[in-house]
């Protein structure tokens, strides 16, 4: 049942983006939109506008410096939880953690 379900909700979900990438430009067709319009506008604009030296650093920094932004925080907070989720674990009465047994006390 529940994988029929599941068939259910991917195949219509498969062939429409399968029928929205139609409209996608081809990877490295130089008269695409992206590289007619945007690219030359970056190479010969890019040293000027943005001060970088370096035209990736450039366009990350500047052009896309709030998606640069937004992945860093994406992967901070991945690890983040990461952390939060291994130090839950340490206390949860899986056995002793390292360093904090006693040594037996020596009755005289």
């Amino acid at each position: 049942m529940r994988s029929t379900l599941g068939l259910f909700v991917l195949v219509p979900a498969a062939a429409l983006l399968f029928y929205a990438g139609q409209d996608l430009a081809t990877v490295g067709d130089p008269s695409s939109p992206p590289s007619t319009h945007v690219s030359p506008r970056y190479i010969e604009d890019g040293p000027r506008e943005t001060g970088a030296s370096n035209m990736v650093t450039g366009v990350l920094a500047d052009y896309r410096g709030y998606d640069t932004f937004g992945e860093l925080m994406v992967i901070f907070t991945a690890g983040l939880a990461c952390l939060v989720i291994l130090s839950a674990s340490r206390g949860t009465g899986r056995g002793p953690r390292r360093g904090t047994r006693r040594p037996p006390k020596v009755e005289s």
